[in-house]
């Protein structure tokens, strides 16, 4: 059973997985502090758009001013945190598919290039010169 796991985990479509999960965990990380340390902030000065701490308390309880004292005395239906998330979301979205489109243009431009002409094998070169031979004649 050792030999077979080992098997299946060297192959080679389980090793690209692997790595692609650490590519992706890692890129995740840098998407993320693009967008909680550098994007929201900016949008935030510009317009005032922190909703994380709009909520509306869903018991009676609830007098406090912002979500996490909020959250301590009741129920809460935290509606801004869940907006500001989208938004991240949104943003996270619309980066990586950039990302994924600009790779697939180079793709493209890497097809698009003309193939250079390859060597003729000898065999096409003697059948060639025999052809030229027999046409002088």
């Amino acid at each position: 059973m050792l030999k077979e796991f080992r098997d299946f985990a060297m192959k080679g479509n389980v090793v690209d997985l692997a790595v692609a999960v650490i590519i992706g965990g890692a890129f995740g990380a840098i998407v993320t502090s693009l967008v909680g340390d550098i994007i929201m902030p900016i949008i935030g000065s510009i317009g005032g758009l922190d909703f994380s701490n709009y909520f509306i308390g869903l018991s009676k309880n609830v007098t406090a001013t912002n979500l996490a004292d909020a959250k301590k005395q009741g129920a809460v239906l935290a509606w801004g945190n869940f907006l500001t998330l989208t938004i991240n979301f949104a943003i996270v979205a619309f980066v990586l598919f950039m990302v994924v489109r600009l790779m697939s243009q180079f793709k493209r431009k890497e097809e698009a290039k003309p193939a250079e002409p390859s060597k003729p094998s000898d065999e096409v070169v003697l059948l060639t010169e025999i052809r030229d031979l027999l046409k002088k004649g």
